[in-house]
């Protein structure tokens, strides 16, 4: 027995190390209300655990409801000039008018980096465009999605940053035609990324609401872990060089 106990003891650290060297899968959670609502743990974990066997899975999540898309891009207000909209209207009722949740993301993945530092993936799960389709603010959508992609590729150092975009339900009861335009860019964006995908959302919002079936805003409580599922199933094609799937539902 004290050989034995020896022999473990002496293990202990080759034991340590091959924890530390595990490959991991990092994710990035962020956006407004639908990204609040989802919690991870009833279908994101479970999907990842089916989806990464063999590595870890580390999120950090940033998520706040009723929150414009340029609280996570610096160049908003530019991005959004060049696509004729009155800035000074636009922020006029901004409680901040900075990047209040971009510095967030940076420094949770940088404390998630030290405790994950075997990095084999980066995947970045974006659920917002509800609010700038309700104000009005769809033009610049495209664009400043584009460059929050960009700034997350260049300041997390990783160019291969896999992107899974979920786009906004067929809610669409406030200003169609600029939700039509905000839902339509966060698909174009998705295809056009060599490292891109798109999750649809149309059928996680089905509510009964006084007896009537309805496309409501916020989705259902397994609408909300199917959400979960359908971004680690569309990440898990990306990371293995696969084709994501096309329609968004991956199954």
């Amino acid at each position: 027995m004290k050989h034995l106990a020896i022999l473990l003891f002496a293990l202990c650290p080759l034991l340590s190390a091959s924890a530390a060297d595990k490959p991991a899968h990092l994710f990035i959670l962020t956006g407004q209300s639908n990204m609040a609502g989802m919690d991870p743990k009833l279908g994101f974990e479970p999907e990842a655990k089916i989806a990464f066997p063999d590595a870890d899975v580390a999120y950090i999540k940033v998520a706040v409801g009723g929150m414009p898309i340029r609280y996570w891009v610096n160049e908003w207000n530019d991005i959004a000039t060049k696509n004729g909209v009155d800035v000074a209207k636009a922020r006029e009722k901004d409680k901040s008018q900075g990047t209040i949740f971009y510095p967030q993301i940076l420094a949770k993945f940088a404390a998630m980096l030290k405790e994950h530092p075997n990095v084999k993936s980066v995947t970045f799960c974006w659920m917002q465009g509800e609010n700038d389709s309700k104000t009005g603010l769809h033009a610049p959508y495209a664009d400043a999605l584009k460059q929050l992609i960009a700034n997350l590729r260049r300041d997390l150092k990783r160019p291969d940053l896999n992107v899974v975009i979920g786009r906004i339900s067929d809610h669409e009861r406030i200003n169609p035609p600029a939700w039509k335009t905000v839902r339509e860019s966060q698909v174009a964006v998705a295809q056009a990324d060599a490292h891109g995908a798109w999750v649809d959302c149309d059928d996680l919002n089905n509510k009964e609401i006084r007896g009537v079936m309805t496309n409501d805003l916020h989705y259902t409580k397994p609408g909300y872990e199917l959400l979960g599922r359908r971004f680690v199933r569309q990440a898990k094609a990306l990371i293995e060089g696969k084709k994501p799937a096309e329609n968004g539902r991956p199954e």
